[in-house]
């Protein structure tokens, strides 16, 4: 009996080993705003910077998803723990409080645009966006106008997502490679629509690590709501992805 509790013990002990050893992709991390806002999706300053300040010090080294995808082509070593740092939807709060906070600890994002809200009350304006752009941000779509995708018809579809990148592509002079969808939803239609506009990846809401090893059409991602139990909560939630992700390169 003993014996058969100290197998099962070291059982136990070795599975635990390999679920929490690195492996299985990046975490990319999905924010909204960063703001005292009282809603789900804005997260406070201040843990903001716990956060960070956390990643900073356990050796984590956020990198663009181009640079992830880099490395698919061989363009590059990945650093022995990268994050990626996202934003949704382009809110002024990610350039006035976030992009500083993250300067502070060597840490850089990628914001994911509503091309069609640029310039809007609480909206980053065009300016503000290529002055991040400048300090080191990369800049993504978000679709035009922050429509469902799968509850449109495909034309529609194709047509959110191939307006969002030429606006943003020409007012702030560069490729927009990588989308978020927008609530986290889409279908079949849109990868074939994304894939047709000259998209290279793009991120869901599916929890867990992204990897380009798979479908780059649909990247997991860890999301970081506003915490109910501070930064205890924000490393279960990294825990929560590795486990995924290693669970995930059994299958």
């Amino acid at each position: 009996m003993i014996r058969s509790l100290q197998i099962i013990g070291v059982l136990i002990l070795i599975v635990s080993l390999w679920l929490l050893t690195p492996g299985g992709g990046v975490p990319i991390l999905a924010y909204h705003q960063v703001s005292s806002l009282p809603e789900i999706y804005s997260v406070d300053a201040n843990e903001f910077d716990q956060q960070m300040q956390y990643l900073a010090e356990h050796g984590y080294t956020a990198i663009s998803l181009g640079e992830l995808f880099a490395t698919k082509q061989g363009g590059g070593k990945l650093p022995s723990r990268p994050v990626v740092i996202t934003f949704d939807d382009g809110y002024e709060d990610n350039y006035l409080t976030a992009l500083p906070i993250m300067e502070k600890y060597g840490m850089k994002g990628t914001v994911f645009v509503i091309a069609g809200q640029v310039g809007q009350t609480e909206y980053m304006t065009w300016e503000q966006l290529k002055a991040m752009q400048q300090r080191g941000t990369e800049i993504g779509s978000h679709t035009y106008s922050h429509v469902a995708l799968n509850e449109i018809s495909p034309p529609e579809q194709l047509a959110e997502l191939v307006r969002s990148k030429q606006v943003l592509e020409t007012n702030l002079g560069q490729r927009v490679e990588f989308l978020a969808y927008p609530y986290g939803q889409y279908d079949s239609a849109t990868i074939a629509a994304m894939q047709q506009a000259g998209y290279t990846g793009a991120c869901t809401g599916r929890p867990g690590l992204g990897t380009t090893s798979g479908d780059v059409y649909q990247l997991n991602r860890v999301n970081i709501p506003r915490p109910k139990y501070g930064l205890g909560e924000f490393r279960l939630r990294l825990l929560r992805a590795q486990i995924y992700g290693k669970l995930a390169s059994l299958w």
